[in-house]
């Protein structure tokens, strides 16, 4: 490493020391992004009825447990595959759930203006292949999974959950207290 980049690397921990020092003296480093981000959700909110509003931020918390909770999974399955399988995992895939997501892959990269994520193969597998691909896996996972049954039941309750969220749909307070238990449920059982 040349003495440039050290010298580099030096000055941005002495920097982040000295913030953190007068982060927990109460002053303020840089700008508050809460606050920010705050005001221009409340300004983009502004125009719908409280009601609307508030759904739609309880229905946000719960999305957001969501997509941490299936991405998490993707990681899971992705950390397995690799120690098991070795780097080429993916071409290890059930072919009807790599063709699928290739498929799907395929199209995002000629047909679609977004530019998000697209080099993941396994974003483009679907929720509830999520499972499957674990089953079609099993001697990999048997080990930190209780049963097959006990994850495809609640794979499956949260899917349904997971794509009433993803078209707009209200759950009960009920229904929200399921899939937060699924979910801690699912984190107790690997570790997290």
């Amino acid at each position: 490493m040349s003495k440039d980049v050290r010298d580099f690397l030096f000055r941005g921990l002495m920097f982040e020391a000295e913030a953190e020092r007068f982060r927990r003296a109460g002053i303020q480093i840089g700008a508050n992004s809460t606050e920010a981000e705050e005001n221009l959700l409340r300004e983009l909110l502004a125009p719908f009825s409280v009601s609307r509003r508030n759904n739609a931020l309880e229905m946000a918390r719960l999305y957001a447990v969501l997509y941490c909770f299936e991405n998490e999974i993707r990681d899971f399955i992705r950390d397995a595959l690799e120690e098991k399988e070795g780097l080429d995992w993916l071409d290890k895939l059930p072919p009807k759930i790599k063709e699928y997501a290739e498929s799907r892959r395929d199209v995002a990269l000629k047909d679609s203006w977004l530019e998000g994520e697209k080099g993941d193969l396994l974003g483009f597998v679907d929720f509830g292949q999520l499972a499957q691909l674990i089953i079609a896996k099993w001697e990999h996972f048997k080990d930190l999974l209780p049963t097959q049954h006990w994850l495809k039941q609640r794979m499956d309750e949260l899917e349904k959950a997971r794509n009433f969220i993803a078209h707009n749909r209200m759950l009960l307070p009920s229904e929200f207290q399921r899939l937060y238990m699924y979910i801690a449920d699912w984190n107790r059982v690997i570790g997290l």
